[in-house]
């Protein structure tokens, strides 16, 4: 575990900061610079594009995880498994991208009565899928060579500033909607060949490869999980897509523009997460290959738990400044619509984050078919759910949808791995957090209000972190948050 805790701690501290900048960015520079509707236009064209993105990868990023071990070889750069790395998403593209083409017309009629900006930029969500791609392929591939960090500033940093920057320009009106708009795609093409190039400097990128080192087993093995996996991810796709679309098409973009700007606080729990799982996976990987199942359900442990951990202080602390920071932001009353899409997305957070290292698990086992089992049954439930609940209770309702659908996607999930592989995520610390969860939400409703939004969000949360870190600490919860705090203060002792 010592070079995950190394690169997801750096990976987190990059995280954290992007996330600060992000959340300035987000909250003080596009909500008082870009229109509501335009600020949903970009939303709906991101997830649109995530949702190419996640369809055209043709399963490639669970694939490099699973097989790159079959290919590993420094000495033969890596039997030319970058080749294949480039090529199967490029056929996924070509592919997607014909039935993108075909289906301008039914999505411009879905979308044209609260939405007629989306189809008129319609287009562009092609160039921004295939950046998106690659640059998903990429960081995965750095991930494998066990280098996370430097993907992470570029996303999380480069990428965010860069995209202050064009919102600024166009606030102050130095640059028209299309020319925003095409700025707004090239960042993210910008950001792709900066991870291109760092991977290069790290690892082999050479399209050179031998056809004959890939077997007809390995090629059987291939087909068939990435066939299942392309067929899986339509649940895991819509799931964390669809909510946007269709509040998007039942109440329009700006509407759109309020669910993201709460979804955009709910995605700060998952920072740590992702750093976690991302070096955790090429391990989990290695260890099913040898099918060493107990060491993979060790680390579905301790990656639940220290994920728990991490995305519920976030979640509580956010949670207890829901009211100050919709008074702080610029236009807030615009977006207070928001606080209880946030609470209820960030609960169906909290489970995923708990939860979904479980998917990563069996993803890499003989029983990663499993999937297509309850993914149109997810899929189904994702589409009836937004569809009963949007009109009846709004933005809301989107929210309550997403919650449901996570929960109960989430149980199959853990059922399956459950019985399959014997993997359990719980252990005792996993109770003690929510317990402390429970004690600081008690705890929150004891202090005293003030008037102003800073001093009482600044005092509130000094508070409950305070709090927080003794209960974490003198609880228990991890053995290996309490080793990493004695250790950072005896260093500093010595000093």
């Amino acid at each position: 575990m010592g070079v995950v805790i190394r690169q997801s701690i750096k990976a987190t501290v990059v995280n954290y900061v992007g996330v600060f900048i992000g959340f300035l960015v987000q909250m003080f520079v596009v909500v008082k610079f870009l229109p509501q509707e335009v600020f949903g236009l970009t939303s709906v064209l991101l997830n649109a594009a995530l949702m190419f993105c996640s369809f055209a990868q043709l399963g490639a990023g669970s694939s490099i995880v699973r097989f790159f071990p079959y290919f590993k070889n420094k000495e033969k750069q890596h039997n030319g498994f970058f080749f294949y790395l480039v090529t199967v998403p490029l056929i996924g593209t070509l592919v997607f991208g014909a039935l993108f083409l075909l289906l301008k017309k039914p999505i411009s009629d879905y979308f044209q009565a609260n939405s007629e900006l989306f189809v008129d930029y319609y287009y562009w969500v092609f160039p921004l899928g295939c950046f998106l791609l690659y640059t998903a392929v990429f960081e995965t591939y750095s991930a494998v060579l066990m280098r996370i960090v430097m993907p992470k500033l570029v996303k999380e940093i480069f990428l965010r500033l860069l995209l202050a920057a064009a919102y600024i320009l166009y606030g102050f009106r130095l640059i028209t909607l299309s020319q925003f708009i095409a700025c707004f795609v090239g960042i993210y093409g910008a950001a792709m060949l900066a991870i291109f190039y760092y991977v290069s400097r790290i690892g082999p990128v050479s399209l050179k490869h031998d056809p004959a080192f890939v077997g007809k087993k390995l090629r059987k093995d291939f087909f068939s999980y990435t066939s299942l996996i392309v067929i899986g991810s339509l649940g895991g796709t819509l799931i964390s897509k669809v909510d946007t679309f269709m509040v998007s098409f039942n109440l329009g973009l700006e509407y759109a523009a309020v669910y993201t700007l709460a979804f955009y606080m709910v995605a700060v729990i998952e920072i740590s997460s992702r750093s976690i799982s991302t070096i955790s996976g090429p391990l989990a990987s290695e260890a099913l290959k040898k099918g060493d199942f107990r060491k993979a359900n060790a680390l579905y442990k301790q990656v639940s738990l220290h994920q728990l951990v991490a995305g519920s202080i976030i979640f509580i602390l956010v949670w207890i400044n829901i009211d100050n920071i919709y008074a702080i932001i610029p236009n807030g009353a615009d977006y207070r619509a928001g606080k209880w899409v946030f609470f209820f997305v960030g609960l169906a957070k909290l489970v995923e984050v708990t939860l979904s290292f479980g998917g990563t698990l069996i993803s890499y086992t003989k029983y990663y078919h499993w999937t297509i089992y309850f993914a149109f049954f997810i899929t189904a439930l994702t589409i009836f759910s937004n569809n009963l609940l949007i009109p009846v209770y709004g933005v809301l309702g989107a929210a309550l949808a997403t919650a449901i659908t996570c929960l109960i996607s989430y149980s199959i999930q853990q059922w399956i791995i459950f019985v399959k592989i014997k993997g359990n995520p719980y252990t005792l610390g996993t109770l003690k957090q929510i317990g402390i969860i429970l004690l600081l939400s008690g705890v929150d409703r004891l202090l005293p209000v003030f008037a102003s939004p800073w001093v009482d969000g600044i005092y509130r949360t000094l508070v409950i972190s305070a709090v927080a870190s003794v209960l974490i600490y003198f609880g228990k919860v991890s053995p290996e948050i309490n080793r990493l705090v004695d250790k950072a203060v005896a260093a500093v002792s010595k000093r």
